[in-house]
Formats: structure tokens, sequence, C-alpha cells
């Protein structure tokens, strides 16, 4: 009875905020539509204004896989891999994740048809891409919208954190599931 109280509530919430936002603008002599119709607008072009951020960094995405360095980079750390028993596969989903989404959502789902997505590389892969984020392409999109043209130290702490949860990822995994 409670249960199904606080679900009828819970699915009114959303509209009922919106109401609550609309009626106080209305209170306030906002004109609601205007300002989001003006929103719209400058929405429109802060996404032209992105557009050239945005090729750079698929172009600069696909140069990198192409070129072999995620290959080289898998191998240089393989060591570390063997030290906290994580599989080559999940080094290379997060490598590409810290690059590109839906090129990290695709190893996943590979993994998945090779492996099962109950099994031990299939969990990880699933912790680690919903634990971490596109660092460059934060970096281009985010930083290319504010105009910000030296990202200084950025990179550097984004594939920290990166490292850091893919660390998490594996012995959150291992604690979990093993």
């Amino acid at each position: 009875m409670i249960a199904e109280a606080l679900g009828a509530s819970v699915s009114w919430f959303i509209p009922a905020l919106i109401f609550v936002v609309f009626f106080h603008a209305h209170l306030k002599g906002v004109r609601v539509f205007e300002e989001f119709v003006e929103g719209a607008k400058e929405g429109f072009f802060m996404a032209i204004k992105l557009i050239p951020y945005l090729v750079g960094i698929y172009v600069a995405i696909g140069i990198f896989r192409q070129s072999g360095a995620i290959d080289v980079i898998v191998k240089l750390f393989s060591p570390v891999l063997r030290i906290i028993k994580a599989p080559t596969e999940a080094l290379f989903v997060s490598i590409v994740r810290s690059i590109s989404g839906p090129a990290a959502l695709g190893l996943m789902m590979e993994i998945f048809d090779a492996h099962g997505p109950d099994s031990f590389i299939g969990r990880l892969a699933s912790t680690m891409v919903g634990s971490t984020d596109t660092t460059f392409y934060i970096l281009a999109v985010y930083f290319g919208s504010v105009g910000i043209k030296k990202a200084r130290y950025s990179p550097i702490v984004g594939l920290l954190a990166d490292f850091t949860s893919f660390v998490a990822s594996v012995y959150i995994v291992r604690k979990m599931f093993l």
C-alpha cells in the first residue's frame, strides 16, 4: 500500500517540478517560451562553434587507433596487468574509453559476445565503462565550448583518474564476483 502510493508520487515528481518552475516564472513575469527559444538559439550556435573541436578529436582518435599505439600501450602495461590479475582486453577497453565512448561500448559488446556478460571480463568491462568517462572528448567539447586553449594538467589528471578507475574496477569486480 505504501509502496504503491510512493510509486505514484514518484511518477508525478518531474511533471510537478516542471509545473512549479513554470508557475514561479509566471509569477516573476518571465516570458518562458521566449526564454526557451533564446536558449535554444544559443545552444544551436554553441553546437556550430563546437564542430571543429569534435572533428579534431575524432580525427585524432582515428589516427591513434590506426597507428597501433593502443597495442604498444597494452604490451607496455602487461607486467602491471599480471600483478593486478587483469586481462589485457580490460586495459584495451579502458584506453579506448578515454578516447571514445561508442568505441568502448562496441568493445564491451565484443567481450560480451566472446565471454558473456556474466563472465569476469564482461563484468569488468561493464564496471569500467560505467565508472569512467571519455577524457579526451570532454577536453575537446567542454574546453572548446568555453574557449580554453591551454588544457595544462587536465589531460594528465583525466588519464590518472581513468587509470585509478581501471585499478579500482579490477579490485571491486574481483572482490564482488570472484
